[in-house]
């Protein structure tokens, strides 16, 4: 009697785990159906906004009036800030690259953080050899990057001020092609297009993809309705009145050029793309500074995102904004998440059930969209045609790496443990 009852407990324990373990798995595949569904809607979206601006820019292009040359004087002064800290290796050539723009009326602050090495001397070299563009070099004690950028802003004399990193060169036209989207007096900044200059090997190309695909289309897509979530550091080109009237930059984040984005878009402001303003930057280029680099750029999203949390639930008084914060938190938290639990549910299910062929379908899905969209941003861009190969080992092992960063950097952000700067170490590729 005792057994029988034993055997039927352990049979009733038995269905409760299988029931329950069908339940599970039943959840997380519709949770991964909605998720991918809202993945194709995603790139839908992005790639028929980034058309429609892309088509636009065409227009305005094709209807521009070039100015006559009497007109050139009267073109506004632009003071590029260069903020440096051991920027050695590289500052030289983004001074030179500076001293190339196709602009009449600029200057140029090179502000040194308090660097350890040769950052300052070299920077002086070059604007003591100088004699047509004004280049000022200043120094202070190490205050952070956002305290370089606010000093910059304190010394600057053009109405427009154009900040980016030490380690970036501009394309020639850079000025030239983000003033006139001033003329609107509604746009309060112009966002440039960041790429990869050292394409070096597999993994800075497909760093270079990513770039055109996950950063580029997006800033294409929210700049057709002026709405740029985030002013990238390497090229942003801002009102100093604006910048005056939202206090410049902040220190409580470790992604300043986000935080301070989002100050403008609260405010009221447009931002603007200009997708011919071109910065050159240097990228990881290896797997280690790469993580350091996404882990410390999420964590900072998200303290920005976290400064701004009101707007997230009040729709009717911030507009656009609502859906510009969910967005993000949907690409910094949601979409990694998401991919990772993918991984291992098809994983599992492939071992414990024999169906492999689901987690060769879950890959392909994801990769279709990668590749459709590489195809198309390659062709907006102009860019080279082989990136496009690059996109299937994106999502084979390097999406999985920086989508796993993502996720320990959102929970060590929930938990608050500390972090540091975490400052590339350049190779002198400019």
């Amino acid at each position: 009697m005792l057994a029988l009852s034993y055997r039927s407990v352990r049979e009733q324990e038995g269905s409760f785990t299988a029931l329950l373990e069908s339940t599970v798995l039943t959840a997380i595949t519709a949770y991964l159906f909605l998720f991918l569904c809202a993945l194709i809607l995603r790139y839908g979206v992005l790639i028929f906004y980034s058309f429609l601006d892309h088509i636009e820019s065409l227009y305005k292009k094709k209807s521009a009036i070039p100015p006559r040359f009497s007109e050139e004087k009267s073109l506004p002064m632009v003071s590029v800030v260069v903020p440096a800290f051991n920027e050695g290796l590289v500052i030289q050539a983004a001074l030179l690259a500076l001293l190339k723009l196709d602009y009449p009326n600029y200057e140029i602050i090179v502000v040194d953080d308090g660097s350890t090495d040769d950052t300052y001397d070299k920077a002086r070299q070059i604007a003591q050899e100088q004699t047509e563009i004004q280049i000022r070099v200043v120094t202070k004690r190490n205050a952070g990057k956002a305290e370089a950028l606010n000093t910059g802003m304190t010394l600057a004399r053009g109405e427009l001020i154009l900040n980016m990193d030490g380690d970036t060169k501009l394309s020639a036209n850079s000025l030239r092609v983000c003033v006139p989207h001033f003329n609107n007096p509604s746009i309060g900044a112009v966002a440039g297009n960041v790429k990869v200059i050292n394409r070096e090997n597999m993994l800075t190309r497909i760093q270079s993809l990513e770039y055109v695909e996950g950063l580029a289309m997006a800033r294409k897509a929210q700049s057709f309705i002026r709405s740029v979530n985030i002013i990238p550091g390497p090229l942003g080109m801002f009102r100093k009145s604006v910048l005056e009237q939202v206090g410049g930059y902040d220190h409580d984040t470790f992604a300043e050029d986000c935080d301070l984005t989002l100050k403008m878009l609260m405010r009221g402001w447009h931002i603007a793309y200009e997708p011919s303003a071109i910065a050159w930057v240097e990228t990881p280029s290896g797997l280690l500074d790469l993580i350091k680099q996404r882990y410390r750029w999420t964590r900072g999203i998200l303290q920005a995102i976290r400064k701004h949390s009101k707007a997230l639930w009040h729709p009717r008084t911030t507009g656009i904004n609502f859906f510009l914060l969910w967005y993000m938190l949907f690409e910094g938290i949601m979409w990694p998440f998401s991919t990772v639990l993918g991984n291992l549910f098809f994983i599992y299910v492939s071992f414990q059930y024999g169906l492999a062929t689901l987690l060769f379908f879950w890959w392909l899905q994801l990769t279709v969209l990668d590749v459709v969209a590489a195809a198309y941003c390659v062709i907006i861009e102009e860019e080279e045609p082989s990136l496009i190969i690059y996109s299937v080992l994106f999502r084979l092992f390097y999406i999985n790496i920086a989508d796993i960063s993502k996720v320990f950097a959102t929970i060590e952000e929930w938990r608050g443990t500390a972090m540091g700067w975490g400052k590339l170490e350049r190779e002198g590729k400019l």
